[in-house]
């Protein structure tokens, strides 16, 4: 989608509405009024691709056009997407067991196809595996997960039953993460979307992002948990954030540091996508979620069309985006 056809589009689905609450909420926060706000939104949007949700999230409010330049919208990565993603073959990630078929090496956990799995043959997963997690093949930001005990059944048949009605095609072992992981937050698998591009066939790590549950079993943003950013080495330098835009220094569950965590074998995990960006070329764009297991990391999906992360400006000491780093390896 050309800048302008992406313009046209956005224009005409806004939501107005909301718009103007956003542009009150910012006009709160900032020494605009909220006309010079809307102002401030649709130069933003012209310039930079940046819908309201963008310049509220990021903060653009607080950025000069150097810094806002620097930033990656959801209009920019849209065109990231579609240069450098093969729609042809994105539906490998949208499916997971298409998914777990061709990335199996990366995935260092066993798992079943229920479509092809008889009765006899998942109750010996079970005595093997006797925790395990239960997806739906399309589902996201946690929808249609659920883990499964067989001590929790007498009959290992029941179970089999209840996961063929429910339609969860996918059945993996549970993933026991690293101890220090279980420090941070034990009921959930706290992972990281590390981003990746392919150039030439070479695989290269671009950034990471650690989601962190916060009382749920799940680490998703959408489904309670919060998120913050590692850099190079592992070790986390800001706060994390939920989306109620509440920032945690601290765990409140676990009383754990957020700020100053290192996330334990970061470079294997790094070294993980890197190699696994090379294994579909023709998606060259990638956000891997990653979990670190007690036996090392391990991909749990990958994500064909990522979304947007990086630190708003009033977490960034330099208030700089992703957008330089990127353009070491992208023509954008």
């Amino acid at each position: 989608m050309s800048k302008i056809s992406y313009l046209a589009a956005r224009i005409l689905h806004l939501d107005y509405g909301k718009m103007i609450r956003i542009a009150k909420d910012v006009s709160g926060k900032c020494d605009k009024s909220v006309p010079a706000v809307i102002m401030d939104m649709i130069h933003c949007g012209l310039k930079f691709q940046a819908g309201y949700h963008d310049y509220q999230e990021f903060e653009f409010y607080n950025l000069n056009e150097q810094q806002r330049a620097t930033y990656l919208t959801r209009g920019k990565n849209n065109n990231i997407i579609k240069k450098y993603n093969d729609k042809e073959y994105m539906p490998i990630f949208d499916d997971k067991i298409a998914f777990n078929k061709r990335f199996d090496k990366f995935l260092n956990r066993d798992w079943l196809d229920m479509k092809e799995t008889t009765p006899e043959q998942f109750a010996e997963f079970m005595k093997k595996h006797p925790q395990v997690v239960a997806k739906i093949v399309d589902g996201e930001g946690g929808f249609g997960i659920s883990k499964y005990s067989a001590k929790d059944y007498d009959d290992i048949n029941v179970l089999y039953n209840e996961i063929k009605e429910k339609k969860q095609d996918l059945v993996e072992a549970f993933i026991v993460q690293h101890p220090d992981m279980n420090v941070l937050y034990p009921n959930s698998v706290n992972s990281m979307r590390m981003f990746t591009f392919c150039k030439n066939g070479r695989g290269y790590f671009l950034q990471a992002i650690l989601k962190i549950g916060n009382g749920g079993v799940v680490d998703n943003f959408s489904s309670g948990g919060m998120y913050t950013f590692p850099d190079d080495n592992g070790v986390v330098t800001v706060a994390a954030i939920d989306k109620d835009d509440i920032l945690y220094t601290k765990h409140p569950i676990t009383g754990t540091d957020i700020i100053g965590f290192k996330v334990p074998l970061f470079d294997e995990a790094v070294e993980l996508v890197r190699k696994a960006a090379e294994v579909i070329p023709q998606v060259g764009y990638v956000g891997w979620d990653v979990g670190i297991s007690e036996n090392g990391p391990v991909i749990i999906e990958g994500n064909s069309f990522p979304g947007i992360f990086q630190k708003r400006a009033s977490l960034s000491e330099n208030k700089t985006g992703v957008i330089p780093r990127y353009r070491k390896y992208m023509d954008i």
